[in-house]
């Protein structure tokens, strides 16, 4: 029987880089992966709302954030006060949690056409389904917004829980385009996003199919 893989790590060294770069031993190594795993949730849960569409993070002598988001100027703030607010906050939770406090560097990127980052579609579908709109319309609003994108091949997404305020839980998936998840050239961006609501949890998966990378190359050198 067929296994359901994540298609981010599916396409680890061969199109992806790994979010979390760096190397360590011992207890070193047990207390950067504990430390990047709570401070990763922390900073999505706290960022919420911001259009985030990609955290990434650098150990070396210092500790580099990289947070890439579509609206920048929200986390900068006015003269930068946004982001030195979010570097204190990353300090003081690491020693909150006891973990080591190195300098901490803090690096902001703007995601140019924002509705063909997988993750911050699945948020626009999450408030959409908070604002307790109708899911149906939800759905087919932001895949032609997405399928809008020049970039873009496919789109898929899929929503499951109480939908609709019906009593029995249900998966709904609505699709255009191609979405080859078993190539492994095939460019395709994956997230999982969570809509909370009065009757319970919904979750939302999306995928979005940006073209053959080898493709894409070939076309650059002619």
């Amino acid at each position: 029987m067929s296994k359901v893989v994540h298609p981010f790590a599916h396409r680890l060294g061969i199109l992806r880089d790994w979010r979390h770069r760096w190397f360590a031993t011992g207890p070193a190594y047990v207390e950067n992966l504990k430390g990047d795993i709570l401070l990763r949730e922390f900073l999505l849960k706290e960022l919420r709302g911001m259009y985030v569409g990609g955290l990434e993070m650098e150990r070396g002598k210092q500790l580099r954030v990289i947070i890439k988001t579509a609206r920048p100027g929200l986390l900068i703030g006015r003269s930068g006060e946004g982001s030195v607010k979010i570097k204190n906050q990353i300090e003081s939770f690491l020693r909150k949690h006891k973990l080591p406090v190195p300098e901490v560097k803090l690096d902001i990127e703007e995601i140019r056409t924002p509705e063909s980052n997988a993750a911050i579609v699945g948020f626009m579908v999450a408030e959409g389904l908070e604002k307790r709109l109708p899911f149906r319309r939800v759905l087919k609003q932001t895949i032609e917004k997405v399928m809008a994108n020049r970039d873009v091949k496919g789109v898929r997404i899929q929503i499951s829980g109480m939908l609709g305020g019906g009593s029995m839980s249900r998966t709904e998936t609505l699709k255009k385009g191609r979405v080859p998840l078993q190539t492994f050239r095939s460019d395709i961006d994956f997230y999982r996003e969570r809509a909370n609501l009065p009757l319970g949890v919904i979750g939302v998966k999306v995928w979005i199919y940006k073209g053959e990378v080898f493709a894409k190359n070939a076309k650059e050198n002619k």
